[in-house]
């Protein structure tokens, strides 16, 4: 009951040495994450303890790859070098990276996302995210692993923490897989990706699709789904109150005139079939009455 991230992950740590880093590993492996150990070329050859386990520290990805069979990596280095970090992990051809940077440049973005296309071996998740966990199964990021357990509802979210309420608010029915996708203008997986995965899942019944103000994302997956989904979707977008030309929260969340706004999310979104809430409690209410009738 999983997409991108199931009991078959193995996951390593770039940045495993840094106060964030050594957090979250911590925390997923408390969630019963496989994690196997991380990156640090200063520190390679070295290892580190957590959770009881002795991981050891390799120089590069390829190389935590070759001796540890790791096939996901969760970046938890600085901005000034993300952009190194993501392509590197590319660039050792490992299927998943999960980027959960913040304040990495645009063009930085740029970069790691068109090399990830060129090499065309890695999805990546991020930048600017909190991840994704299947609950009770992996986690690979910074989402916390006690808000809900395992069931058939999808979700896919620019916000963090409107993915950690939406989780919470669901919690009698259970989450599949929970992917934070980041709000930056540049990320990797779409929610379009998401919600492909989603359909393609025998255990996702339903799909929860949370948005928010600025570009046309949530427009473009309006389409998609209109065309390919046929499970239920319920939709929230983030940002019904923000004033005009006024960033918030997100660099990618900015309105200029009509387009990006939340109005016009919904209407795309109710044009395609799917129901809107106006705040998350209402979105999930509607998730729940539209479960309770599959």
């Amino acid at each position: 009951m999983a997409i991108f991230l199931d009991e078959n992950s193995v996951i390593i740590v770039q940045g495993i040495t840094g106060s964030e880093g050594t957090k979250h590993a911590t925390r997923m492996l408390e969630a019963g994450a496989n994690v196997v150990g991380g990156t640090n070329p200063r520190k390679a050859g070295q290892t580190i303890e957590l959770v009881g386990k002795e991981l050891p520290i390799f120089g590069t990805v390829k190389e935590a790859m070759e001796a540890t069979g790791a096939n996901v990596t969760v970046i938890f280095v600085p901005p000034a070098f993300a952009k190194d970090a993501i392509i590197e992990a590319v660039e050792a051809e490992i299927p998943l990276a999960v980027a959960i940077t913040e304040g990495i440049p645009v063009k930085d973005s740029a970069e790691a996302w068109t090399r990830a296309k060129e090499v065309g071996k890695t999805r990546l998740i991020g930048p600017n995210c909190p991840g994704i966990i299947s609950p009770e199964v992996s986690l690979a990021g910074i989402t916390p692993a006690n808000i809900t357990g395992k069931g058939p509802i999808g979700l896919v979210s620019k916000s963090g923490t409107l993915t950690y309420q939406m989780m919470y608010e669901l919690r009698d029915i259970g989450i599949s897989t929970a992917i934070g996708i980041g709000g930056d203008p540049v990320i990797g997986t779409t929610h379009i990706d998401a919600l492909a995965a989603f359909e393609a899942d025998p255990d996702t019944k339903a799909i929860v699709m949370i948005g928010e103000i600025g570009g046309d994302a949530e427009e473009r997956a309006a389409e998609f789904i209109k065309g390919n989904v046929t499970k239920p979707v319920v939709g929230y977008v983030a940002g019904f109150t923000a004033p005009e030309g006024k960033t918030m929260g997100h660099a990618g969340a900015i309105v200029t005139g009509s387009a990006g706004t939340a109005q016009a999310k919904k209407e795309a979104l109710e044009a395609a079939g799917v129901r809107v809430g106006t705040t998350p409690t209402e979105t999930a209410n509607i998730m729940k009455e539209i479960f309770a009738s599959l």
